[in-house]
């Protein structure tokens, strides 16, 4: 499976997902700070499965519909920020998908999330990080997890890393750093947490007008079909 994860700065770089779009085997697109509204149906062979509704700027989750079955989606409100109560409607910052592989049957989650800015402590993030996972883990009722986005965490991520390990998470960093606009906070803030699958490589991708620069993620997982509880014979993996 690959997946990107994109932060549009406002939208502004939203001109770029038809060229995203085209990137080889791609299998799920999630998008931060995009205007909902404005999304199309439809980017290149990606089908939109949800966005938020609520936020000023929202987050959205595409997938290729020839390899994969909508089951459902479900935008969630965390905790808010300082921020979020000041500057809102920031309300809803994480939506999931619940998909089904149709080669394999194999039942999956995917979810694009948006922390905190800034302006809020790790504290927070860490709550939110935490929330999420476990709203997806309801959403998908066990089924293997990939939670793509904006972490807004530059600092101290040996410690988050810890944290979300004792969950039973996996954290999964680029092989380079996704944002350089401010001086001292700079480093990878666009990275991927997951659940029942390997990370196979995380990929920052070209700048493009976005302070953010996208990041592909190549994962696997198991071929067990959760919503049967059965398990295939080859125990292969599916990408």
């Amino acid at each position: 499976m690959r997946a990107i994860s994109y932060n549009l700065r406002k939208h502004k770089a939203a001109t770029e997902l038809d060229a995203l779009s085209q990137t080889p085997d791609l299998d799920v697109l999630c998008l931060q700070e995009a205007i909902s509204t404005q999304l199309p149906q439809e980017i290149g062979n990606l089908h939109l499965a949800d966005s938020t509704k609520n936020n000023r700027l929202g987050l959205a989750v595409y997938y290729r519909r020839d390899r994969y079955e909508h089951v459902r989606s479900q935008a969630f409100e965390l905790k808010k920020s300082l921020h979020d109560r000041v500057f809102g409607p920031t309300t809803e910052r994480l939506v999931g998908s619940q998909l089904i592989d149709r080669e394999t049957s194999q039942e999956i989650v995917v979810a694009s999330f948006h922390a905190a800015p800034l302006t809020a402590l790790n504290s927070l993030r860490r709550n939110q990080i935490k929330a999420a996972h476990s709203l997806l883990k309801d959403l998908g009722s066990g089924s293997p997890i990939l939670m793509l986005g904006d972490y807004n965490y530059p600092l101290f991520k040996d410690g988050l890393t810890q944290r979300i390990n004792k969950t039973g998470y996996d954290l999964s960093l680029s092989d380079r750093i996704t944002y350089t606009n401010y001086k001292f906070f700079r480093g990878h803030f666009d990275f991927v947490t997951s659940q029942g699958f390997t990370i196979e490589g995380v990929e920052t991708m070209p700048r493009g007008s976005s302070d953010h620069l996208p990041i592909l993620v190549t994962a696997s997982y198991g071929t067990t079909n959760t919503h049967q509880s059965t398990i295939s014979p080859s125990g292969a993996v599916s990408r």
